[in-house]
């Protein structure tokens, strides 16, 4: 009869209660109630930081009627009347209730939120139990055969619960007083004294890095769930409450736990091409959604067509990101970021709208939250900066994973520390022996150069040769991997393109960690790769360095889905111009591309297939369509294509279509000697 609630599942505070059906068993009510009496009672052994004493009382007197229940069992329960059923129904509600209540209260990293909902939850307590009350005034003790001491400690149980009181004990008021001191410290710029705040973590049982790490999370996964509902309120005090442990575990506890958790995901999490691109990396600077058309104007920054248009239409004729006059209001078309999106949304098989909803969520964290939280970060970014720059080896270590931790997933952290001056330092970090330093180092700069400010300082510093020498010669593979994904985020702006394909190694490392990392090795090496080869001019060096045969191994032998997916996506940039798709018919790759085309479960594996396959018509002409135009079974495949796939995958597969019947066309009329690749090029621009 007890459902069963799994703590992830059920909001805080929230406190979903059945009750019991009208015609339910007495017998079956019963034996409910002595379960969910004994579950309550049992949490007599479990720590509670706070509201100690009104949980002591609900235990008291729910321990008592789970007595009362006991004995009611050993008695013949068929006869119970009507009224004692609805008071135990009652009863039954009430107790879930205060079960979900008590498993809030023990709950792991949710000892600073209950303290400062302490008012609130003592409320709580007063509710249910007033309700215990009122359920047992309508118990018909005399029609029950019970003991009379057992009917005198019900009657006990039923004044005590009306005159319950069940306020905020005093010493959690205290508590609270003294957090929210610390609080209003933080909002006005006062750093607070780390003594005072030490004895109010000690109170809740907050002693480690680890039991501040706990807070932490707890926090976050409230903040995603407070954010959906638009509870302003909430959102406040949680976010203040996450900058305040935040600092209290970067400041507070020099012992930390190097966690396996996903905050070191960057080496080992299952990436797809582009797929370690954040969604803010696609968000118009004007209205925060994802860019459908992205162009640049004359100060290099780059909007949504539709929001700078609107921008430029109201009069006004400065860069939004800037501040600085525009030299012209010409926008210029941004192709390659608007191909990034497309093979994105490609990638991941999912539309637009996801991907403005995951915008919005990220788009939340470039303010801090709260003005306490802004101030603690702040204060906790500086600090970290100071350890790195003069602490002990193990401080400096502690500051990187710190700042890896304090990076991830928020805009406005980065900020903080770029300001800060923690790139230059954890640049310096890169080249230690130690390889938890370098690890901890190269992550921590993998989080920070997904802001725009945070590529800047990396570049300006002459991080690229740092991080390409990790890659190359790293002490753990997992920091040769984060490496790669770094060099991943660095290529997404254009400038960098050029400046990574300049320096000799950069390619030829990428395709040596191709070759001989691991599979998290490769994907974010492909991805890297993938982002480099934007700049066309870069792919001589790639196509030298025998990038071609490599990739045609991968696809043909890889028994990793998404390393096929990742190769092929290289392999369709490398085929756009001559050079590329000349090298993959010297290959020997067409017969490769075709059969993937045809038996890759993989939809965006089959339109990179395409996207190769009509590349390579345009520019090898009918040494290469001749092929296709025999395949018997590849129109089949490109039919299917043309309706099935994504508006740019159609477009292609219909090309291939109308090249293949114009081909056919003109051999039986003995013409095919006069078809070139301008032909081709104007069949796909129809």
């Amino acid at each position: 009869m007890l459902k069963r609630f799994d703590d992830n599942s059920r909001r805080i505070l929230r406190f979903p209660a059945v009750l019991p059906c009208q015609d339910v068993n007495p017998v079956t009510l019963l034996r409910s109630l002595i379960t969910l009496s004994n579950s309550i009672t049992n949490y007599q052994s479990e720590l509670f930081a706070t509201q100690r004493k009104n949980v002591r009382e609900s235990i008291r007197q729910i321990g008592i009627l789970s007595m009362f229940f006991c004995e009611i069992m050993e008695q013949d329960v068929s006869g119970l009347p009507d009224p004692a059923v609805l008071c135990f129904s009652e009863l039954h509600h009430s107790f879930q209730k205060i079960r979900f209540l008590f498993e809030d209260c023990t709950r792991s990293g949710a000892r600073v939120f209950i303290l400062m909902k302490s008012h609130f939850v003592a409320t709580q307590f007063l509710t249910l139990i007033r309700a215990v009350a009122t359920a047992l005034d309508i118990l018909p003790l005399n029609s029950i055969k019970v003991s009379t001491e057992m009917k005198e400690l019900v009657e006990m149980v039923a004044k005590q619960a009306r005159r319950a009181k069940m306020e905020v004990d005093p010493d959690d008021d205290y508590a609270m007083r003294r957090v929210m001191l610390i609080l209003n410290q933080f909002e006005n710029r006062f750093e607070p004294d780390p003594i005072i705040i030490k004895r109010v973590l000690y109170y809740l049982g907050i002693n480690s890095w680890s039991d501040c790490h706990s807070e932490i999370r707890f926090l976050d996964e409230e903040i995603s769930l407070v954010s959906l509902e638009n509870n302003e309120r909430d959102l406040h005090l949680l976010s203040t409450l996450a900058g305040f442990m935040r600092y209290c575990r970067g400041v507070l506890f020099e012992n930390f736990v190097l966690e396996n958790t996903d905050d070191q995901s960057a080496g080992r999490s299952n990436l797809e091409i582009l797929s370690c691109l954040n969604p803010e990396d696609f968000r118009c600077p004007i209205s925060l959604e994802m860019m459908i058309d992205p162009v640049t104007v004359s100060t290099g920054q780059t909007y949504d067509r539709v929001s700078i248009e609107k921008w430029l239409k109201s009069g006004n004729l400065i860069c939004p990101k800037t501040g600085k006059k525009l030299a012209t209001t010409e926008l210029v078309p941004n192709l390659n970021l608007r191909k990034v999106i497309q093979q994105y949304c490609i990638d991941h098989g999912v539309s637009i709208t996801k991907f403005q909803k995951q915008a919005r969520d990220i788009s939340s964290t470039i303010l801090p939250g709260s003005p306490s939280s802004a101030e603690a970060i702040k204060f906790l970014s500086e600090y970290l900066v100071r350890k790195l720059r003069n602490g002990t080896e193990k401080q400096k270590s502690k500051a990187a994973y710190e700042i890896r931790l304090l990076a991830k997933s928020n805009i406005y952290n980065r900020f903080c520390l770029i300001g800060a001056g923690a790139i230059p330092l954890l640049l310096t970090r890169l080249s230690s022996s130690d390889s938890t330093i370098q690890e901890n180092a190269i992550a921590a700069l993998l989080k920070l150069s997904k802001h725009s400010n945070g590529k800047k300082v990396i570049i300006n510093n002459g991080g690229l040769n740092s991080i390409l020498e990790v890659l190359k010669n790293g002490s753990k593979q997992e920091s040769k991997q984060i490496a790669a994904a770094t060099i991943f985020y660095l290529s997404s702006v254009q400038a960098n393109q050029k400046l990574i394909g300049e320096i000799p190694d950069a390619i030829p490392a990428l395709i040596e960690q191709i070759k001989t990392g691991t599979s998290c090795g490769k994907k974010n090496s492909l991805a890297a790769l993938f982002g480099i080869l934007l700049y066309p001019r870069n792919h001589q060096t790639a196509l030298s360095s025998g990038i071609v045969p490599l990739l045609s191994s991968l696809i043909s032998c890889s028994d990793k889905p998404e390393i096929i997916t990742d190769s092929l996506a290289v392999l369709a940039t490398l085929a756009e111009s001559f050079d590329g798709s000349d090298t993959i018919m010297k290959a020997s790759s067409l017969p490769l591309i075709i059969k993937t085309l045809q038996t890759s479960p993989s939809r965006a594996a089959k339109e990179y297939c395409v996207s190769i396959l009509l590349a390579l018509c345009n520019n090898m002409g009918v040494e290469v369509i001749a092929v296709l135009a025999n395949n018997a079974n590849l129109i089949g495949f490109l039919y299917t294509m043309s309706t099935n796939g994504g508006s740019q995958a159609g477009k292609k597969a219909r090309s291939l279509i109308q090249v293949m019947h114009r081909f056919h066309e003109t051999s039986s009329s003995g013409m095919v000697a006069n078809w070139d690749s301008s032909r081709i090029a104007t069949i796909h621009s129809c």
